[in-house]
């Protein structure tokens, strides 16, 4: 384990707080840009749902082998060396997303980009509530989103304007790759390295006892999030197009970062509400949202469309804030990156496994009866979270 370093100079501790912050904003930004390009790649490459959700699906799987493996390493090693590794392999991801001309190649990328992003995230998860414990559960709770909404927005933007489509977003995110890159060296480090980093990469769920009765509580309506968003970003942009004939892929990229602002913009909105309260609204408000998405679904009417999307996104942002601020705090600082990894392997999981169904589903049933079927999954598993109680959250019980 380690142990962490001498107090850092407030200085210190605020550069390297924003530093990790940006980084992690960055890579979750890579990870969504590719949404918007799909239709592109789709008439193309002539790729099939099941193929761009297996493309999606590549991403979130590789992530989870990386947090499953790599999610614990920055304890040991200290956090500089593995956010060197994520962004050189960030860099290495983008480089082929611009010379990809296959499906073969994109799931390649996918897969690289993946592994950058399960290393990234529980280290600059880590690396942020060294710097700053007292803010950092509400900087990691807006990462995520503030990245796939700059993602998936830059990526909507150029891909229908610039020159290049399939390559000009990957080119202006590989130069801030290597910006992030050339000033990793002037960032202090946060914790010492200690001996156990081999036995450290056997794949292991580390979960602090104290925080394994909160995980377990919160995982309905965690997983019902997290589903929703692995639909946006893999088969929404399609969707929009066949819905509101829309063929604009600034149209459907707009829909999810319609998803991700509001979702931002809710962690904002919560962050001072008791976390019983903000559970609950959240869960409704991803309830509502989701039933007024499909409406405008079913009855193509676009406006309904992007107004439930934000709805939903305000669900999507106050329960995934709200979680992080209940469970993290419950880790000390050696079990921090690996309890953040533990809690992103489940979320991603929710992220991929439905989102996959659901390509395989839409050869049998079409798009817009999967996305019924799917969007119901997720108000089921919201409405089980309301029906458990909103005493379900004890967060002095479980401090104590």
């Amino acid at each position: 384990m380690t142990s962490a370093s001498p107090a850092l100079p407030a200085a210190d501790a605020a550069r390297i707080t924003l530093y990790s912050f940006v980084c992690a904003t960055l890579i979750s930004a890579t990870s969504s840009a590719p949404t918007p390009l799909y239709p592109l790649y789709h008439a193309l490459y002539h790729l099939s749902p099941v193929t761009i959700t297996l493309i999606f699906a590549s991403y979130a799987f590789s992530l989870l082998i990386a947090l499953l493996t790599f999610g614990r390493l920055s304890d040991f090693t200290g956090r500089r060396v593995m956010i060197l590794a994520a962004l050189l392999c960030n860099a290495l991801a983008l480089a082929l997303f611009m010379l990809a001309d296959s499906a073969g190649m994109l799931i390649a990328a996918r897969i690289i980009q993946g592994m950058a992003t399960g290393i990234a995230l529980p280290t600059f998860g880590a690396t942020i509530l060294d710097g700053d414990k007292a803010r950092g559960p509400l900087l990691n709770s807006i990462t995520a989103f503030l990245g796939m909404l700059a993602g998936t927005m830059t990526g909507a933007l150029l891909v229908t304007f610039a020159p290049f489509p399939t390559v000009s977003v990957y080119a202006l995110l590989f130069m801030l790759m290597l910006l992030a890159l050339a000033l990793l060296p002037l960032m202090p480090e946060t914790v010492s390295p200690v001996p156990g980093a081999l036995r450290a990469l056997k794949p292991n769920v580390a979960i602090p006892p104290r925080a394994l009765g909160p995980l377990l509580r919160l995982a309905p309506v965690n997983v019902a999030t997290w589903a929703l968003g692995g639909f946006y970003l893999s088969l929404m942009p399609t969707l929009v197009i066949l819905t509101t004939g829309l063929t604009s892929p600034f149209i459907g990229g707009s829909v999810v970062a319609t998803l991700m602002l509001s979702a931002t913009a809710s962690v904002f909105i919560f962050r001072r509400w008791p976390p019983q309260r903000a559970l609950f609204i959240g869960t409704l408000a991803l309830i509502a949202g989701i039933s007024l998405t499909l409406i405008g679904i079913n009855h193509h009417l676009t406006t309904l469309l992007f107004f439930g999307t934000a709805v939903a996104g305000q669900g999507f942002g106050s329960v995934f804030s709200t979680i992080i601020k209940i469970v993290m705090p419950l880790a000390e600082s050696h079990e921090r990156a690996g309890l953040f990894a533990a809690f992103l392997v489940k979320s991603y999981l929710a992220f991929a496994l439905p989102a996959l169904l659901a390509g395989f589903a839409v050869p049998l049933l079409g798009l817009v009866a999967t996305a019924n079927y799917y969007c119901w999954g997720i108000i089921l598993m919201a409405a089980v979270s309301l029906l458990a109680g909103r005493s379900a959250v004890r967060l002095k019980a479980e401090r104590g």
